[in-house]
């Protein structure tokens, strides 16, 4: 299998590589015994398994929260997790416990069996396990691990809940208009090509579209979904991504709310992981996964600007990644040696900040929405009707 590992060299530098083994552990001998200290190490998956369904649906959260009520309950770690599998009923989560189980049993660590399962456990999550089995205080790992991920989850929750109603109004506008374009317009071509009066020019646009639409229905089904799966492809793409974020990038008002949005994310992963003992270099690579290209770019620059020697708050602040205040607090942070502690508390700051504004967008959105797509839906139907009318009129 392709095992790719990430790990840190002889010279404390963070390296990512892939190579063939027979399987992980073996991966990662091979690496330590050429003096790298191994982060993560899992088989590299194919491109077909980012698509939907591929990744596991285990309950990351629910598990942390029920593993450390027992651990503070005095159990022990195999002990937990058996307790875990009798009461679990899904059979796929079964399976990963039971998994985890054997892994321990056979003498792996905690963090070496989660690491064996990807699809079920983050890369952040193992290397917040590895770490803290280094100082052996697995419980609070897990307990900032809870804290963080329910933080995370309000934020999801609530950016989902904004947007299923705007989104909602789209999807049934656009099916609307399909409709209308697809098969209402070429019916009505058909009967005022009959009729062979003379049309207004923009009756006579959307009936010729109707004209050619007429008996291809099938083929238009097929091009709509090509395109749909084009654009999601491209959407999964990062290069995609990043080159059309940066002319969107370029308009003041829109780069400062996604900033505040992804930022909010990056400051919360990067305190995180400084708490549980991760080097700041380290935990500036892991969490560059939680921006946009254009972020993350400039974590790659202020990551080398803070081995040659930089404070953490200057390397981010020369390369874009803080706002005024967060630069302030991240500043105050590393004079009273509380980083960790200024980057959680500026990423709830922002968080709070992207669900004021959320709330006000969302209000002003929806009738904004209501508005054009009734214009749009109801311009179709008039051009459509136009003809009627007139028709009416001359009759008259």
């Amino acid at each position: 299998m392709r095992v790719e590992i990430k790990a840190v060299n002889r010279a404390g530098q963070l390296e990512v590589f892939a190579a063939e083994h027979a399987n992980v552990d073996e991966a990662v001998n091979r690496a330590e015994d050429r003096g790298y200290r191994v982060l993560i190490a899992r088989e590299r998956r194919s491109a077909w398994s980012a698509l939907p369904g591929s990744r596991s649906n285990f309950p990351l959260l629910p598990f942390s929260r029920e593993l450390l009520s027992l651990l503070d309950a005095g159990l022990s770690l195999t002990e937990s997790l058996e307790a875990l599998v009798e009461k679990e009923q899904r059979a796929a989560v079964r399976a990963v416990l039971q998994r985890l189980i054997d892994d321990l049993r056979d003498g792996r660590s905690l963090s070496q069996a989660l690491e064996r399962q990807p699809n079920a456990f983050p890369v952040l999550y193992v290397a917040t396990i590895k770490a803290s089995e280094q100082t052996g205080d697995l419980p609070e790992a897990l307990g900032r691990f809870v804290a963080y991920q329910a933080q995370a989850d309000v934020l999801k929750r609530t950016v989902i809940s904004a947007s299923i109603y705007p989104l909602l109004l789209i999807g049934v506008g656009s099916l609307v208009a399909l409709f209308l374009l697809v098969y209402l317009v070429p019916k009505f071509s058909t009967i005022y090509g009959d009729l062979g009066r003379d049309l207004p020019w923009a009756s006579r646009m959307l009936l010729g579209w109707g004209g050619f639409i007429a008996g291809r229905q099938t083929l238009v089904a097929i091009i709509i979904a090509a395109l749909a799966v084009l654009l999601w492809l491209a959407a999964s793409s990062r290069e995609v991504r990043k080159a059309v974020s940066k002319p969107l990038w370029r308009i003041a008002y829109i780069r400062d709310r996604v900033q505040v949005y992804f930022l909010g994310r990056f400051y919360r992963t990067v305190g995180m992981l400084l708490k549980s003992g991760i080097p700041a270099v380290t935990a500036l690579d892991m969490a560059k996964g939680m921006l946009p290209a254009v972020l993350a770019d400039g974590v790659v620059l202020a990551r080398a600007s803070v081995r040659e020697g930089e404070s953490l708050s200057e390397a981010l602040t020369q390369h874009g990644l803080t706002t005024p205040i967060a630069s302030r607090m991240l500043r105050v942070g590393e004079r009273s040696g509380q980083m960790a502690e200024m980057f959680e508390r500026t990423g709830r700051i922002y968080e709070e900040d992207v669900s004021r504004w959320l709330d006000w967008f969302v209000k002003l959105l929806e009738p904004l929405l209501m508005v054009f797509i009734g214009a749009l839906i109801g311009a179709v139907v008039l051009l459509m009707y136009m003809p009627i009318f007139e028709l009416a009129g001359s009759i008259q």
